[in-house]
């Protein structure tokens, strides 16, 4: 392996995130690849930037790391020397998903998470895209070897425009829905390879041929063999029976909800199993509420604002609990552990050769689709990058559904960078969940309205 680093510097734009920040400080103490290095944390919101600085630093007091902790509000103050750059921010995304679902809703386009695909994720891109390129452009200019690893969704469309429209920029982009190698652990149980209290040893792992691929959010599993046994019907048949038990109580949270009834229902569709049903159901017409009959599934419920509101401020809440002492700072490394992203970049500076899921150009993996189609695939990854391991096809149903998720993301990602309201509104009616002209013409006029305040002027 080539360039390796020794003294590794991440910084995390972003670092009142709820899925990454506490995790980042986690994994940089904990790796002793990591904790010599540097870890520089960003946010532009003062009270969470300094909780999160006042945290780190007892954190690495408390276990005696040698890892440096920087902060900033801006990140041209920390970004020279760095080696990775995470991109990891939505300001006010609770906020605007929220107002992103309910105008959708109004249209007859149902989003459980609306962070992606539908007016949502187009939406998404409108608002954080832009804040992504610039600081790509300081990247170049300031730590020019440094890895961007996009974390901020919609992912394929941010990571489509930062090859195309920073290409100097080394980056791909992340999700953290198939975390190696957990999700192999999951499916190997389901498959009923190991049982659920059984070590998932090199042994099982290297005797099972499990492959998955897919636009981010919209992955499905083309092969599970155990030895050169297919273990797919396995897989189905234990979703089956958890979809008989969906409604015996559990999380009803919008994205929660009926997942394995769906998930089995799309196996029967496609004979392949979805991976990401909690995206997937909303990438597909099925459950927008627009049949004549009635489906065996209700239409989609939508994005919840208020409870996810609460689960930030429970977070916030536990953060100043370690740092008020309420909760002792020695059992903060036993509370959380490691982030797909701080995992990936473990692996790349200390040559560890495991294979992780990442969002990066096809490059021949998927033999029926284009070579510089961006999807999600296994890849062995070092500091030279992410190589995608050979897939093989992608069956026809889902590869027609593949392309038109795919041209929805691209033509975002274009309409966003240069600001063209004839690509944009040719995203949002190529988008597979949008039903007519005028309500396209309607929810793109409304959201411009409801969303000035986070939306780039040159929109107006």
């Amino acid at each position: 392996m080539s360039n390796r680093v020794q003294h590794p510097k991440v910084v995390v734009i972003g670092a009142g995130s709820l899925f990454f920040g506490r995790q980042a400080l986690w994994q940089m103490v904990h790796s002793p690849h990591l904790n010599t290095g540097t870890l520089a944390f960003v946010d532009n919101d003062p009270e969470r930037l300094d909780k999160m600085a006042k945290l780190a630093g007892m954190v690495v007091a408390q276990e005696g790391a040698p890892l440096a902790v920087e902060a900033a509000y801006d990140w041209k103050d920390v970004l020279h020397d760095a080696d990775f750059v995470v991109f990891s921010f939505a300001k006010d995304t609770v906020k605007y998903r929220g107002i992103d679902c309910q105008v959708s809703e109004k249209y007859g386009v149902r989003m459980c998470s609306g962070d992606t695909i539908g007016p949502g994720g187009v939406f998404r891109a409108m608002r954080d895209l832009p804040a992504i390129l610039a600081c790509a452009r300081d990247v170049e200019q300031m730590c020019p070897g440094a890895w961007v690893i996009n974390y901020v969704n919609p992912s394929t469309v941010n990571g489509i425009a930062l090859a195309r429209h920073a290409p100097n920029v080394k980056s791909f982009a992340l999700c953290d829905s198939l975390h190696m190698p957990h999700v192999k652990r999951r499916y190997a149980i389901r498959a009923g390879v190991i049982d659920r209290d059984e070590d998932y040893t090199k042994e099982i792992d290297a005797g099972f041929d499990l492959r998955i691929a897919g636009v981010n959010h919209f992955t499905w599993m083309l092969k599970a063999e155990y030895n050169g046994e297919d273990v797919m019907p396995r897989i189905a048949e234990s979703i089956r029976q958890d979809a008989v038990k969906e409604t015996d109580g559990g999380d009803t949270g919008a994205k929660a909800l009926y997942n394995s009834t769906i998930g089995y229902a799309l196996y029967e569709i496609f004979g392949c199993v979805p991976v990401c049903v909690a995206h997937t159901k909303e990438y597909l017409p099925y459950w927008q509420g627009l049949g004549k009959l009635v489906e065996p599934v209700p239409p989609l419920s939508i994005w919840e604002t208020e409870p996810r509101y609460a689960r930030h401020a429970e977070m916030w809440r536990q953060v100043g609990d370690f740092i008020t002492g309420t909760l002792p700072i020695a059992g903060y490394m036993k509370t959380f552990g490691p982030d797909h992203a701080t995992d990936i970049i473990e692996n790349m500076v200390g040559g560890l050769g495991k294979p992780f899921y990442i969002n990066t150009f096809n490059g021949g993996a998927v033999t029926n689709m284009r070579g510089d189609a961006f999807l999600e695939l296994l890849c062995d990854v070092d500091m030279d990058g992410p190589r995608p391991r050979p897939v093989g096809e992608m069956p026809r149903g889902l590869r027609g559904w593949q392309e038109l998720v795919l041209d929805t993301h691209e033509l975002t990602a274009e309409a966003v960078a240069s600001c063209d309201m004839a690509l944009l509104r040719r995203a949002m009616l190529t988008d597979p969940l949008v039903n007519s002209i005028a309500d396209a013409d309607a929810i793109i006029k409304d959201l411009l309205d409801a969303e000035r305040d986070a939306v780039p002027d040159c929109w107006y």
